[in-house]
């Protein structure tokens, strides 16, 4: 006769455990760090998107809103939501930019200086 042996998931669950216990695991504050760096890296904010354009500005001679178009057919990113980006001193700069060239009327506020 054979002897019947019988397996259950206890005769596992020392290995298991064994195994686990050796994993190493990062302090949750570096993590959140690396995360949220990856995050500005992926995803545009104002901050980034402005040093960006402001980037493009200086390095190119282009004025501003031929940066940011530029950036938007280089990127991939559509132009209706360009406006989340734009931060105020940057809409101030294409304002007195747009002032300039006609686009705008110009108005009795003080002009930006570059």
């Amino acid at each position: 006769m054979k002897k019947e042996t019988r397996v259950t998931i206890l005769n596992f669950l020392p290995n298991t455990l064994e195994n686990l216990s050796h994993t190493k695991q990062k302090p949750m504050q570096n993590t959140t760090e690396e995360v949220n760096s990856l995050i500005k890296e992926k995803f545009l904010c104002q901050s980034k998107f402005a040093q960006d354009i402001e980037y493009l500005v200086a390095t190119s001679k282009i004025n501003y809103i031929e940066a940011i178009v530029t950036y938007c057919e280089e990127n991939g990113i559509e132009f209706e939501s360009v406006s989340k980006l734009i931060s105020k001193p940057l809409k101030e700069k294409i304002k007195c930019e747009a002032t300039q060239l006609n686009f705008l009327k110009k108005t009795s506020r003080a002009k930006l200086v570059f």
